[in-house]
């Protein structure tokens, strides 16, 4: 394989088996992980090159023996998945996009069955790359046994991030800075799994306790405790005793036979009716108790919490779609009846910070609607577009967010008029990406992402079904918002974990705008202001001189529970 050109910053950094590889900017070497990531270690001294892999994941097992954070990396499967679109990047599919292969020629991993004819002649026993151009099936796993075929799988990588740098630039700056950002964030996101969210378990022992009773020491007493529970909303229709609260149908009609009509059981449609029977009072209480007993029980804790009192789950980058960040085992999406439980340990706090109203903000720069970018000046966005429409400032809230979710009736449909009337700019760009998701046709997010709109809801062709067409127009038109504020908010955490390391601070939790930073007592007003600069800093950078102003509501706290809503 020919040694790539254009890589003079760049190291390919692969692992497998014990032993670890390093190819690029004059380094090549190989030799066990330990050796390896001192070498790493020693390279990345002032920053050092910009490290490659095929994952983050796939390094892991180097990256951690490194033993500090990297500072500058390109990770193959992020990159692929911005300038791609969608979820899958294994390296298969990362090198045949990188070259211009067909997908659809990709050869499958042998199965090893005496009639499995998938390898072929295609490759030689010592040979990378197949005659058609592909990975051979094999390249990640078996075939890395000699220490030249690592090398050979370092080089490899290395290929294949100079021609996605190439592709990136080729797109804009803004592309090749927002895979800087997604690579860090892939990495971060190991560091999440690796350092675990502090809780303080007997707290969250007795939160649980509160919804699902103490801890059952028996099968025969969990059953008992679930039958407690049901009967706190059944006591309120008599005859209907036995239905069944974990089946929507049975409860719609146990609902309609007290009076109360409702097309679906969502929480939203019932709270309206809480007033009208006490069983729907009941019920949503029920749903409360029985979501913490189910999934946030006792057995989640044994399973999830360590023995150093951290909540540990698996996190990603990119949920495939718009690239919001997603997380396992509660980790995003724990009810706020439990954040109580979460909590600093001894010596630490939290600094909390929530962006304010990031995706309208983030409309008037991906827009360029100077009348929309001018309201974001406020600390509340909302009263001066309020006071240009002349509306009340509820009304103003409500349109701008039906704008970005594709809410066209009652309140929001006469207010939208207003908006389209009063900043122009801002709608024809939303109007813009729902007609490209209805015609199914992909679109790129201000950071270069690519959104392919034809594979959402995907059961249904384009222009089969109207209904469906216009939910991709929906998705399209929300995904270029929330994508873009995924990338913002990705910059920005990316800048507080390279800043926050000399400080002791340890980002803990990532949740859609909110950043969650665990630091010494002692350093949390340099810590708090820290994550504020940060935000300028990385705003400054992603919005590429939009006159756009972005906020966060910083505070040092103990519990989660502490931070305002």
């Amino acid at each position: 394989m020919a040694h790539p050109g254009g890589a003079a910053d760049l190291v390919a950094a692969v692992v497998h088996g014990g032993r670890a590889a390093l190819m690029g900017a004059g380094v090549s070497s190989v030799g066990p992980v330990t050796d390896v990531a001192a070498q790493m270690a020693a390279l990345a001294v002032d920053s050092g090159p910009r490290w490659v892999w095929w994952s983050a994941r796939y390094a892991g097992e180097l990256v951690r023996a490194v033993g500090s954070p990297l500072a500058r990396v390109w990770d193959l499967a992020e990159a692929h998945r911005v300038l791609h679109g969608g979820w899958a990047a294994e390296p298969g599919r990362v090198w045949a996009a990188a070259h211009g292969v067909a997908l659809a020629t990709m050869p499958e991993p042998s199965a090893g069955d005496l009639f499995d004819f998938s390898a072929g002649d295609e490759v030689g026993p010592d040979d990378l790359v197949r005659r058609d151009g592909h990975l051979r099936a094999d390249a990640a796993s078996g075939w890395l046994e000699t220490d030249e075929r690592l090398l050979a799988w370092a080089e490899a990588a290395l290929t294949c991030a100079v021609r996605q740098r190439d592709r990136a630039q080729q797109l804009g700056a803004r592309t090749v800075g927002t895979v800087h950002s997604e690579s860090a964030a892939a990495l971060m996101c190991l560091e999440l799994e690796w350092g675990g969210l502090p809780v303080d378990r007997p707290a969250m022992e007795a939160l649980i306790a509160d919804f699902a009773g103490p801890r059952a020491s028996s099968e025969a007493a969990e059953v008992a405790a679930r039958r407690e529970r049901d009967a706190t909303v059944l006591r309120h229709v008599s005859g209907r005793e036995s239905t069944d609260l974990r089946n929507p149908q049975q409860v719609r009609d146990m609902l309609v036979g007290v009076g109360v009509d409702v097309p679906h059981t969502r929480k939203w449609v019932l709270e309206a009716y809480r007033q009208v029977h006490p069983v729907v009072d009941a019920l949503l209480e029920w749903r409360k108790a029985e979501r913490i007993s189910t999934t946030y029980g006792y057995r989640w804790i044994d399973e999830c919490v360590g023995p150093d009192d951290r909540l540990r789950g698996r996190w990603s980058a990119c949920d495939g779609a718009a690239g919001r960040m997603t997380a396992e085992n509660g980790l995003h999406n724990l009810p706020a009846a439990l954040r109580s439980g979460v909590a600093a340990h001894p010596g630490h706090v939290f600094v909390r910070a929530d962006l304010g109203q990031i995706e309208p903000r983030v409309l008037a720069v991906v827009s360029g609607d100077p009348a929309f970018a001018e309201a974001t000046r406020a600390d509340d966005l909302y009263a001066p577009v309020a006071s240009r429409l002349g509306v009340d400032r509820p009304v103003a809230k409500i349109a701008v967010l039906a704008a970005m979710y594709g809410q066209r009736s009652g309140a929001a449909g006469e207010a939208l008029k207003g908006l389209e009337r009063a900043y122009p700019v801002a709608m024809g760009l939303l109007d813009r990406a729902y007609e490209t998701g209805v015609r199914g046709e992909p679109l790129r997010t201000f950071g270069g992402r690519l959104i392919p709109t034809g594979r959402f809801l995907a059961t249904s062709p384009v222009g089969a079904d109207p209904a469906l067409d216009a939910a991709r127009g929906r998705f399209a038109r929300n995904a270029i918002i929330q994508g873009a504020a995924a990338e913002l908010f990705k910059a920005w955490a990316a800048t507080v974990r390279a800043l926050g390391g000399p400080l002791g601070a340890q980002i803990v939790l990532c949740l859609h705008d909110e950043l969650l930073v665990h630091a010494p007592a002692d350093r949390a007003d340099e810590v708090a202001a820290l994550v504020d600069r940060a935000l300028a800093d990385a705003s400054r950078r992603w919005a590429a001189g939009a006159p756009v102003r972005f906020v966060a509501d910083t505070s040092v706290i103990s519990r989660w529970s502490e931070a305002k809503d």
